[in-house]
Protein backbone atom coordinates (compact mmCIF):
# COMPACT_ATOMS: atom_id res chain seq x y z
CA UNK A 1 0.00 0.00 0.00
CA UNK A 2 1.52 3.37 -1.00
CA UNK A 3 2.59 5.65 1.81
CA UNK A 4 0.31 8.69 2.14
CA UNK A 5 1.50 12.24 1.64
CA UNK A 6 0.90 13.19 5.28
CA UNK A 7 2.99 10.24 6.45
CA UNK A 8 5.83 11.27 4.15
CA UNK A 9 5.59 14.82 5.52
CA UNK A 10 5.94 13.42 9.05
CA UNK A 11 8.91 11.22 8.09
CA UNK A 12 10.74 14.19 6.56
CA UNK A 13 9.93 16.47 9.50
CA UNK A 14 11.12 13.83 11.98
CA UNK A 15 14.42 13.56 10.10
CA UNK A 16 14.90 17.34 10.11
CA UNK A 17 14.14 17.43 13.85
CA UNK A 18 16.70 14.69 14.48
CA UNK A 19 19.33 16.63 12.53
CA UNK A 20 18.52 19.89 14.35
CA UNK A 21 18.67 18.20 17.76
CA UNK A 22 21.97 16.54 16.90
CA UNK A 23 23.47 19.85 15.80
CA UNK A 24 22.15 21.60 18.93
CA UNK A 25 23.79 19.04 21.24
CA UNK A 26 27.13 19.44 19.46
CA UNK A 27 27.02 23.22 18.99
CA UNK A 28 25.88 24.29 22.46
CA UNK A 29 28.53 23.18 24.90
CA UNK A 30 27.36 22.75 28.51
CA UNK A 31 28.96 25.10 31.01
CA UNK A 32 30.97 23.55 33.86
CA UNK A 33 28.88 22.90 36.93
CA UNK A 34 29.62 24.98 40.02
CA UNK A 35 30.27 23.39 43.41
CA UNK A 36 26.77 24.48 44.50
CA UNK A 37 25.18 22.71 41.54
CA UNK A 38 26.99 19.53 42.52
CA UNK A 39 26.21 19.79 46.23
CA UNK A 40 22.61 21.00 45.92
CA UNK A 41 20.59 18.69 43.64
CA UNK A 42 17.81 21.24 42.98
CA UNK A 43 20.31 23.76 41.60
CA UNK A 44 21.87 21.03 39.47
CA UNK A 45 18.47 20.06 38.05
CA UNK A 46 17.58 23.69 37.31
CA UNK A 47 20.91 24.19 35.55
CA UNK A 48 20.36 21.03 33.50
CA UNK A 49 16.86 22.14 32.54
CA UNK A 50 18.13 25.55 31.42
CA UNK A 51 20.77 23.89 29.23
CA UNK A 52 18.18 21.49 27.82
CA UNK A 53 15.77 24.34 27.14
CA UNK A 54 18.43 26.39 25.34
CA UNK A 55 19.22 23.43 23.07
CA UNK A 56 15.52 22.90 22.36
CA UNK A 57 15.09 26.56 21.39
CA UNK A 58 18.26 26.41 19.33
CA UNK A 59 16.98 23.34 17.46
CA UNK A 60 13.67 25.09 16.79
CA UNK A 61 15.56 28.04 15.28
CA UNK A 62 17.53 25.68 13.05
CA UNK A 63 14.23 24.21 11.83
CA UNK A 64 12.78 27.58 10.82
CA UNK A 65 13.55 27.48 7.09
CA UNK A 66 13.06 23.71 6.89
CA UNK A 67 9.54 23.83 8.31
CA UNK A 68 8.52 26.74 6.08
CA UNK A 69 9.79 24.87 3.03
CA UNK A 70 8.21 21.57 4.06
CA UNK A 71 4.82 23.18 4.66
CA UNK A 72 5.09 24.93 1.28
CA UNK A 73 5.98 21.68 -0.51
CA UNK A 74 3.07 19.92 1.19
CA UNK A 75 0.72 22.69 0.00
CA UNK A 76 2.01 22.30 -3.57
CA UNK A 77 1.33 18.56 -3.60
CA UNK A 78 -1.69 18.18 -1.31
CA UNK A 79 -3.57 21.39 -1.92
CA UNK A 80 -2.37 21.80 -5.51
CA UNK A 81 -1.20 25.34 -4.86
CA UNK A 82 1.16 26.86 -7.41
CA UNK A 83 4.84 27.29 -6.64
CA UNK A 84 4.46 31.06 -6.88
CA UNK A 85 1.50 31.04 -4.47
CA UNK A 86 3.39 29.16 -1.78
CA UNK A 87 6.48 31.34 -2.21
CA UNK A 88 4.28 34.43 -1.86
CA UNK A 89 3.08 33.02 1.46
CA UNK A 90 6.65 32.33 2.58
CA UNK A 91 7.75 35.84 1.61
CA UNK A 92 4.85 37.28 3.59
CA UNK A 93 5.66 35.22 6.69
CA UNK A 94 9.33 36.13 6.65
CA UNK A 95 8.64 39.79 5.87
CA UNK A 96 6.41 40.08 8.94
CA UNK A 97 9.35 38.96 11.10
CA UNK A 98 11.44 41.95 10.04
CA UNK A 99 9.35 44.28 12.18
CA UNK A 100 8.76 41.89 15.08
CA UNK A 101 12.24 40.48 15.83
CA UNK A 102 13.88 42.92 18.29
CA UNK A 103 17.41 44.30 18.23
CA UNK A 104 17.91 44.33 14.47
CA UNK A 105 19.20 40.75 14.53
CA UNK A 106 16.99 39.74 11.61
CA UNK A 107 17.75 41.72 8.47
CA UNK A 108 16.32 41.68 4.95
CA UNK A 109 19.72 40.43 3.78
CA UNK A 110 19.32 37.33 5.98
CA UNK A 111 15.73 36.95 4.80
CA UNK A 112 16.70 37.07 1.12
CA UNK A 113 19.27 34.30 1.60
CA UNK A 114 16.74 32.25 3.57
CA UNK A 115 14.26 32.58 0.69
CA UNK A 116 16.88 31.08 -1.66
CA UNK A 117 17.42 28.20 0.78
CA UNK A 118 13.66 27.65 1.10
CA UNK A 119 13.27 27.65 -2.69
CA UNK A 120 15.89 24.90 -2.94
CA UNK A 121 14.30 22.91 -0.11
CA UNK A 122 10.80 23.05 -1.64
CA UNK A 123 12.11 21.23 -4.71
CA UNK A 124 13.87 18.69 -2.47
CA UNK A 125 10.84 18.03 -0.28
CA UNK A 126 8.49 17.76 -3.26
CA UNK A 127 10.89 15.25 -4.78
CA UNK A 128 10.90 13.19 -1.58
CA UNK A 129 7.13 13.30 -1.14
CA UNK A 130 6.54 12.23 -4.75
CA UNK A 131 8.72 9.16 -4.18
CA UNK A 132 7.49 5.90 -2.68
CA UNK A 133 8.84 4.61 0.61
CA UNK A 134 7.78 3.61 4.10
CA UNK A 135 10.72 5.35 5.82
CA UNK A 136 12.99 8.30 5.15
CA UNK A 137 15.82 6.19 3.71
CA UNK A 138 13.46 4.60 1.16
CA UNK A 139 12.15 8.01 0.12
CA UNK A 140 15.71 9.23 -0.46
CA UNK A 141 16.72 6.16 -2.48
CA UNK A 142 13.63 6.28 -4.67
CA UNK A 143 13.85 10.06 -5.12
CA UNK A 144 17.58 10.38 -5.79
CA UNK A 145 18.54 6.89 -6.99
CA UNK A 146 22.28 7.36 -6.42
CA UNK A 147 24.50 8.46 -3.57
CA UNK A 148 26.16 10.96 -5.88
CA UNK A 149 22.89 12.74 -6.69
CA UNK A 150 21.84 12.94 -3.04
CA UNK A 151 25.29 14.18 -2.06
CA UNK A 152 25.14 16.82 -4.81
CA UNK A 153 21.86 18.14 -3.37
CA UNK A 154 23.45 18.42 0.07
CA UNK A 155 26.36 20.37 -1.36
CA UNK A 156 23.88 22.87 -2.80
CA UNK A 157 22.06 23.03 0.54
CA UNK A 158 25.34 23.50 2.42
CA UNK A 159 26.18 26.43 0.14
CA UNK A 160 22.73 27.98 0.67
CA UNK A 161 23.00 27.59 4.46
CA UNK A 162 26.47 29.12 4.40
CA UNK A 163 25.10 32.15 2.54
CA UNK A 164 22.47 32.59 5.28
CA UNK A 165 25.20 32.36 7.93
CA UNK A 166 27.36 34.91 6.13
CA UNK A 167 24.41 37.30 5.86
CA UNK A 168 23.84 36.89 9.61
CA UNK A 169 27.54 37.54 10.28
CA UNK A 170 27.42 40.77 8.31
CA UNK A 171 24.19 41.82 10.03
CA UNK A 172 25.47 41.12 13.55
CA UNK A 173 28.99 42.43 13.03
CA UNK A 174 31.03 42.08 16.22
CA UNK A 175 28.11 40.35 17.95
CA UNK A 176 28.41 37.38 15.58
CA UNK A 177 29.70 34.16 17.14
CA UNK A 178 32.03 32.72 14.51
CA UNK A 179 32.83 29.71 16.66
CA UNK A 180 29.17 28.79 16.98
CA UNK A 181 28.64 29.13 13.23
CA UNK A 182 31.59 26.82 12.55
CA UNK A 183 30.29 24.23 15.04
CA UNK A 184 26.84 24.28 13.44
CA UNK A 185 28.27 23.77 9.95
CA UNK A 186 30.61 20.97 11.07
CA UNK A 187 27.91 19.16 13.07
CA UNK A 188 25.39 19.31 10.20
CA UNK A 189 28.04 18.10 7.76
CA UNK A 190 28.94 15.13 9.98
CA UNK A 191 25.29 14.16 10.37
CA UNK A 192 24.61 14.31 6.64
CA UNK A 193 27.75 12.42 5.65
CA UNK A 194 26.94 9.64 8.13
CA UNK A 195 23.35 9.55 6.92
CA UNK A 196 24.36 9.24 3.27
CA UNK A 197 26.72 6.38 4.09
CA UNK A 198 24.04 4.59 6.12
CA UNK A 199 21.28 5.00 3.53
CA UNK A 200 23.23 3.95 0.46
CA UNK A 201 25.63 1.41 1.92
CA UNK A 202 23.11 -0.58 3.95
CA UNK A 203 20.76 -1.24 1.04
Amino acid sequence: MPTGLKKKYELILAREQTLANSVAVQAIKPKPFSVWEVLVPVIFVLGYMRAKESRTLFAQNLLFTKKLALEAAFAVLKKEQSREAVMTGVRSQTASLLSTVPGGVYSDEIRQEQLKEIDLLIDHYCRLMRAEGRDYAALVINAYQTQEDYRAFHEKLKSAEFSVTEAARRTLGEQADAGMAARIEAAADRFRRAEIEKIFNSN
